[in-house]
């Protein structure tokens, strides 16, 4: 079978306005990496300005003797898949969903290939889709540590969504969908073509899973995976990390867990050295982001060789030792509160320099930034006050944690529209003000001096003395006269006011 879906460019540079365009993000749990099977499907549509237009969320039973997959990896229990529809049963509804609609997943080369393998088995021919890979969007939008979807959605001020739920993870990619269109001003690079799509039986009745409470978890660990940077060589690694990531989010991981983790990669067609590349590239990033700020506490060390060992990799972690600092100094915790691009690049730069990038407002959080989207009466903004917390602009905030220099203050002249830094002003000293009656009464003197001497000299030349002397007396005077007028102007105070 083709390809399923024709994969458009959503970026920066697009072209065309998807700004009437409608998305249907999907999102599906499996039983394995590939091949395998669809276990949960969630489908949500959405306007490209982010309202919510329908949404599908079902458990799937596999058919016949299927291998249903790990428990461990999709968090599924046989006695719930067991009383799920067949994709047979419900596969109408979902076509119906994504009818004259552009297509959204987080990675959408590993839905494509299970969705694909699914219509073959039930002997169904499906035209291509025009579809979006949101991971490669957001790999243009943002630069991040990884493009992990709760990576990713952090960035984007999305947080607290159910771990391991087919459903919360559309929406999510629906939100991100809608940012990107609305927010950032992304556009697609060639038009979508919508095919007519076939018409199914929808007889089955959904049954979703219980929607899970987000988990919330404020551990290191949870937080030290949305900063690893990891490296990715397609759509297979990709998932494997996001499942090894998922399963590492509780702060440990199991040799059970990583045991299902590996088996599965080897089913999907990773080979030993492959799993092992992957598993050691994964604890060194980890170690890294822990070692970041020269401390690591007895905890840190016991989770990060934990990992090691379960993962079959102990010798990256052999020589991890705490360190002996006495405490650990309070850590940069950083807030973004705010739904502009440029909120959302000042996270992506939080992440990216390892900061710890808070999802909600603790006493440990130290810097609360907010854009201009962020009312004044936000809940939040209080609580920080009373926490002692300040709160930020984004501008304030880039200088405040080192990300742009402080701007030089200027002055603008007119008309000439040039501008000049702003020399500081100096400020008047204690003994100024006795200069300044020195001066006029030094002033006063001369000028007095001077029109005496041209009176004499009047007199002389009218007392028949002779021009001579008169013209003497005269100069002596008008000299005296002018530096009487200039000592009783202040230099200081001239050149100000030209300025």
């Amino acid at each position: 079978m083709a390809d399923l879906f024709d994969t458009l460019t959503l970026s920066r540079d697009g072209q065309v306005s998807a700004a009437a365009l409608e998305f249907t993000a999907i999102d599906f749990k499996t039983s394995g990496l590939y091949p395998g099977h669809i276990v949960e499907l969630a489908a949500v549509r959405v306007r490209a300005d982010g309202t919510v237009l329908s949404e599908l969320s079902t458990l799937v039973r596999p058919s016949g003797e299927v291998d249903a997959g790990h428990i461990r990896v999709h968090h599924l229990t046989p006695q719930q898949l067991a009383v799920a529809p067949p994709l047979d049963e419900i596969l109408g509804r979902f076509v119906e969903l994504c009818r004259n609609s552009v297509i959204v997943a987080h990675n959408l080369p590993f839905e494509s290939r299970f969705l694909t393998e699914e219509l073959a088995r039930l002997g169904v021919r499906m035209p291509q889709l025009p579809g979006i890979c949101m991971l490669a969007s957001a790999k243009q939008a943002l630069r991040l540590p990884n493009y992990r979807l709760a990576t990713v959605a952090g960035a984007f001020g999305i947080s607290d969504f159910p771990a391991h739920l087919a459903l919360a993870d559309a929406r999510v990619c629906a939100r991100i969908a809608a940012t990107l269109v609305t927010t950032h001003g992304f556009g697609l690079t060639s038009q979508p073509r919508f095919p007519k799509l076939p018409h199914l039986r929808d007889t089955g009745r959904p049954l979703p899973r219980p929607e899970a409470v987000p988990s919330g978890s404020t551990s290191w660990m949870a937080g030290l995976v949305d900063r690893m940077p990891t490296v990715s060589v397609g759509a297979l690694e990709d998932a494997y990390l996001e499942m090894l990531s998922d399963a590492l989010s509780d702060r440990k991981i199991s040799e059970q867990e990583s045991h299902a983790l590996a088996l599965l990669a080897a089913k999907a067609g990773m080979s030993k050295d492959d799993v092992r590349r992957v598993h050691k590239g994964f604890v060194m990033a980890l170690r890294a982001v822990a070692e970041n700020d020269g401390i690591v506490t007895v905890d840190e060390e016991s989770d990060v060789r934990r990992v090691a060992d379960a993962l079959g990799v102990p010798e990256v972690a052999h020589d991890l030792r705490a360190t002996n600092a006495p405490a650990r100094p309070a850590s940069t915790r950083v807030l973004v509160l705010g739904h502009t691009a440029d909120a959302d690049e000042l996270r992506a730069a939080v992440l990216s320099s390892g900061i710890q990038l808070a999802k909600k407002l603790t006493a440990s959080v130290t810097h609360l930034v907010v854009d201009h989207t962020v009312p004044a009466n936000e809940p939040r903004l209080a609580r920080a006050r009373e926490l002692g917390i300040p709160s930020l602009d984004i501008e304030s905030a880039q200088v405040a944690l080192g990300f742009v220099e402080p701007p030089d203050v200027i002055l603008f002249d007119e008309p000439t529209q040039v501008f000049h830094p702003v020399a500081p002003v100096a400020q008047p000293t204690p003994h100024q003000p006795a200069v300044r009656d020195a001066r006029f009464w030094v002033s006063r003197g001369l000028m007095g001096i001077g029109l005496f001497l041209m009176f004499i000299a009047v007199i002389a030349q009218f007392g028949g003395s002779g021009f001579g002397p008169a013209l003497f007396m005269a100069i002596l005077g008008l000299g005296s006269l002018l530096g009487g007028w200039y000592a009783s102007h202040d230099p200081a105070a001239t050149m100000s006011s030209r300025h």
